[in-house]
C-alpha cells in the first residue's frame, strides 16, 4: 500500500512538473526585466510554435472582440484597438525572425518553415474578414467628418488599404486562391534565403603556401589563419565568401587565378543546379507574385508595390535610374581606362575583368591619392567607430548611450546599450551584433524586437538591433574596419535612430514603418557625417597608440571621396534595374533566369567589366527581404538625403536648429503624416537630384 501511495505521489509530481513546464513558456510570461528585454537564455526552440499558436489565438479573439462590439464603430473602439492588438504574436515573431537571420540552425529554419504558412493564413483571416472590414469601412467613410488627427488619418488609411490590397473585394473562390498563393510565396521567399546561406557557407578556399598570400595585409592573413584554425585546419589560411574575407582578398591578393576563383564562386551563388539552386525558386516565386497582383487588379508586381511608395509608378523609378546610369557608365568607362593603363604598364598582357576591378582600383587609389586602406583601417577600431557613431548622435540629438553589461543577449558577441535623452528619459534599447558567423545571413541591417507605440498613455519605447558582418578581431589585433564598413555602421545606425527617436502613438506608422523609397533616407543621411574632419577627430584613433588620425590622412580620405563612384553607382543602378525588370514582367512563361538576366544587362548597356551588385540567384533583397521592385529605393532615398544634407552643410553639420528640425520633422514622425509634407517642412522645398549626382562625383 505504501509503495502504491508513493508511486501515486511521484506521478502527481511528474504531472505537476509537466504542467508547470507547459505554463513556463517564456513568451507567455511578462518580461519583467528592467527594460522588458526578451529572456533569450530561457527561450528554447520548442517554445516558438506553441507561442505562435497562442499568439494567433489571442489575436483572433481580439479581432473578434472588435467585430462583436455593439457600439457604433469609431476610431477608438475599432482602429486604435486593432493597432494595439496582437502583442503576444508580435513578441514571438520579433524574436523568432530576428534569430532566424542572425543565429539560425537547421531546426530553427524548420520552425520558420512551419510558422510562415500559419502567419500567412492568420493575416488573410484578418484582412479577408468582411465583418471586420465593415467596421473599418464605416470609420473610413467618416474620416473627413470626425476630427481625426493627421496621424490618425494616416493610420486609418494604411489599415483600410491593407484590406483592399489583400483581396477583401474578391469573390470567395479568388480569395481562397489568394490565400494559397500567399502561403506559397512566404515559403519560397524563406527557401531562397536558406539556399543562399547554404551556398555562401559551402565555399571555402584553403591556402597552404605562404607565397600564395602575396599582397594581402597582415591583418587579413591573421584573420584567415584564425578561420582555418576554427575549421580544424591549423597552419593553413581560410578564405570564404563572407564580406570581411572576400572583399580584402579581391582588393589585395596578387594571385589573379585565385581572385577569379573567388569571384566565380561569389557571383554564381544559387546557380549550381544542385539542391540549393535558386533559379526554379525565382521562377516559381515570380509566377505566384504575378498571379497575386493579377487577382488584385494589377498588371505587374511593380505596379502593385509602387502604388504605395513615393515614386508611385515603375515609370517614375525607371526615370530616376535612367537619369543616373549614363553619367555612371561614363565615369566607369573612364575608370576602366585608368586601370588598364596600370595593367599595361606592368606588362600584364590581359584585359581588365570583373575579378580584377577591386585589385586595380586599390592600386589606382594608392597611385592617385596615396591612400592605403590597410593603413587607414588602423584608425577604425570597431569600438572606436561605434563610439563615434554614438558621439555624433549625442551632439546632434542629445542622446546618451550606456552599456548594459548584464542585459539579456542572444549571442555572446552581442552588446546592449541603454539610450536616453538630454532629460535622462528612456529613448530605447540598442543591440549591436557586428561580426559574421555561419549562422548569420550576409549583409547589414536594422530590425526591431519591439516597436514604439503609446498604449493607455504609456509610451512603450523600442528595442532595436543593428546587425553587420564586419571584419572580426584576430588573436593579435582588434576589429579594424574598412572605409566601407565604417560607412555601413553609420548607415545602419541611421535606421536605428529612425526607430529609437520615434514619437508616434500607433505602431502602424511608428519608426521605420514608411515606404521603402523613404526608409533609406534617415540611414543614408547619417553616412554623411562619417568622414567629416570634425567627426573623424572624435573617433578615428590608432588602435595601438591612441593617436588621432592625422590631418594628412583625413585629407586623403576627403580627396578620394568620389573615387570609384563610376563602378559603385553603376553596379547599384544595374541591380535596381534588374530588380525592376523582373517585377515589371506580366508573365513568366518561357523565362529562363540566366537568359533573362543577360537580356536585362544588355538593355541597360552594362560594360563587361562590371556585373550588377546582386545577380538574380543571390538577390536576397528582392526575393526574400521585402525590397522587391524596391531596390531603386536606395537611389530615391539618396536623392532625398543628399538634398537634405545641403541644409546641414549650409548651417553647420552640428547646427542645433537644423538637427532639431530633422529630428522633429523626419526621425520622430515615422509615416504619421504625408512624407513629402514632412520633408518640405524640414527642407523648405522639394528635393533635387543634383546634390546626389554631385555627391557621387558624376556632375
Amino acid at each position: 500500500m505504501k509503495k502504491f501511495i508513493y508511486l501515486f505521489i511521484v506521478l502527481i509530481m511528474i504531472s505537476a512538473c509537466n504542467n508547470k513546464q507547459k505554463k513556463e513558456n517564456p513568451f507567455f510570461a511578462e518580461w519583467n526585466s528592467e527594460f522588458g528585454l526578451p529572456p533569450f537564455a530561457q527561450i528554447e526552440e520548442s517554445d516558438y510554435i506553441p507561442a505562435v499558436e497562442e499568439g494567433i489565438k489571442q489575436h483572433d479573439a481580439e479581432v473578434q472582440g472588435i467585430i462583436d462590439n455593439k457600439e457604433e464603430p469609431t476610431f477608438a473602439n475599432t482602429i486604435e484597438v486593432f493597432d494595439h492588438s496582437g502583442r503576444l504574436l508580435s513578441k514571438v515573431v520579433g524574436v523568432l525572425f530576428n534569430l532566424s537571420e542572425t543565429n539560425s540552425s537547421e531546426s530553427l529554419n524548420g520552425i520558420v518553415e512551419k510558422v510562415m504558412p500559419m502567419l500567412s493564413e492568420h493575416n488573410d483571416n484578418i484582412y479577408m474578414n468582411p465583418q471586420f472590414f465593415k467596421r473599418i469601412q464605416t470609420v473610413y467613410n467618416q474620416k473627413n467628418n470626425l476630427g481625426f488627427t493627421t496621424e490618425q488619418q494616416q493610420v486609418l488609411d494604411k489599415i483600410y488599404k491593407r484590406f483592399t490590397r489583400n483581396g477583401i473585394d474578391l469573390p470567395a473562390d479568388k480569395q481562397a486562391r489568394l490565400r494559397e498563393v500567399n502561403k506559397q510565396i512566404s515559403l519560397l521567399e524563406n527557401k531562397f534565403s536558406i539556399n543562399l546561406l547554404a551556398q555562401t557557407n559551402a565555399f571555402r578556399l584553403f591556402i597552404d603556401r605562404q607565397e600564395d598570400l602575396a599582397g594581402l595585409p597582415q591583418a587579413v592573413v591573421e584573420a584567415a589563419a584564425a578561420d582555418a584554425k576554427a575549421a580544424d585546419r591549423d597552419g593553413k589560411w581560410l578564405f570564404t565568401l563572407k564580406n570581411p574575407s572576400y572583399v580584402p582578398f579581391m582588393q589585395y591578393s596578387q594571385r589573379r587565378d585565385l581572385r577569379e576563383k573567388m569571384f566565380e564562386a561569389y557571383s554564381s551563388r544559387g546557380n549550381h543546379n544542385d539542391s540549393n539552386d535558386n533559379k526554379q525558386v525565382i521562377i516559381d516565386l515570380m509566377t505566384l507574385r504575378i498571379e497575386k497582383v493579377n487577382l488584385l487588379g494589377f498588371k505587374t508586381p511593380a505596379d502593385f508595390i509602387l502604388d504605395e511608395t513615393l515614386a508611385k509608378t515603375p515609370q517614375a523609378a525607371y526615370e530616376l535610374m535612367n537619369k543616373i546610369m549614363p553619367a555612371a557608365l561614363k565615369k566607369a568607362k573612364e575608370e576602366v581606362v585608368e586601370m588598364q593603363k596600370i595593367i599595361d604598364a606592368e606588362n600584364g598582357g590581359f584585359k581588365l575583368q570583373p575579378w580584377d576591378w577591386a585589385f586595380y582600383a586599390e592600386k589606382l587609389r594608392k597611385q592617385k591619392y596615396d591612400l592605403d586602406e590597410a593603413e587607414i583601417s588602423q584608425y577604425f577600431k570597431m569600438e572606436n567607430v561605434r563610439e563615434g557613431v554614438f558621439a555624433c548622435a549625442s551632439k546632434l540629438y542629445g542622446l546618451k548611450f550606456e552599456p548594459l553589461k548584464d542585459a539579456s543577449i542572444y549571442y555572446s558577441e552581442v552588446e546592449a546599450f541603454k539610450v536616453t535623452d538630454e532629460n535622462d528619459s528612456l529613448v530605447g534599447i540598442l543591440y549591436t551584433d557586428y561580426y559574421p558567423r555561419d549562422s548569420k545571413r550576409g549583409g547589414a541591417w536594422m530590425n526591431n524586437f519591439r516597436d514604439q507605440q503609446v498604449i493607455d498613455g504609456n509610451d512603450i519605447r523600442p528595442i532595436i538591433v543593428n546587425v553587420g558582418n564586419f571584419t572580426k578581431p584576430t588573436p593579435n589585433k582588434p576589429s579594424l574596419l574598412t572605409l566601407d564598413e565604417v560607412g555601413t555602421m553609420f548607415h545602419e545606425f541611421g535606421h536605428a535612430l529612425h526607430g529609437l527617436l520615434s514619437k508616434c502613438h500607433y505602431s502602424t506608422v511608428s519608426g521605420t514603418s514608411t515606404p521603402r523609397d523613404f526608409v533609406e533616407m534617415p540611414s543614408q543621411i547619417n553616412e554623411n557625417w562619417a568622414f567629416e574632419p570634425e567627426v573623424l577627430a572624435m573617433y578615428a584613433k590608432h588602435y595601438d597608440t591612441g593617436e588621432i588620425i592625422p590631418d594628412s590622412l583625413v585629407q586623403k580620405i576627403k580627396n578620394s571621396g568620389t573615387f570609384n563612384q563610376g563602378f559603385m553607382t553603376t553596379e547599384l543602378v544595374a541591380a535596381a534595374l534588374l530588380d525592376m525588370d523582373w517585377h515589371t514582367l506580366a508573365s513568366i512563361d518561357g523565362i529562363d533566369v540566366e537568359k533573362f538576366e543577360q537580356q536585362s544587362i544588355k538593355k541597360m548597356g552594362l560594360i563587361d567589366e562590371i556585373i550588377p551588385r546582386y545577380r538574380s540567384t543571390y538577390f536576397n533583397h528582392i526575393f526574400n527581404t521585402g525590397y522587391s521592385a524596391g531596390y531603386y529605393s536606395y537611389l530615391w532615398s539618396e536623392m532625398l538625403d543628399k538634398d537634405a544634407f545641403e541644409m546641414f552643410r549650409k548651417n553647420g553639420i552640428f547646427d542645433f536648429v537644423t538637427a532639431k528640425s530633422f529630428k522633429d520633422n523626419i526621425l520622430s514622425k515615422g509615416s504619421s503624416d504625408d512624407l513629402m509634407v514632412l520633408y518640405r517642412k524640414f527642407r523648405g522645398a522639394n528635393p533635387s537630384v543634383e546634390p546626389m549626382l554631385k555627391g557621387r562625383g558624376l556632375k
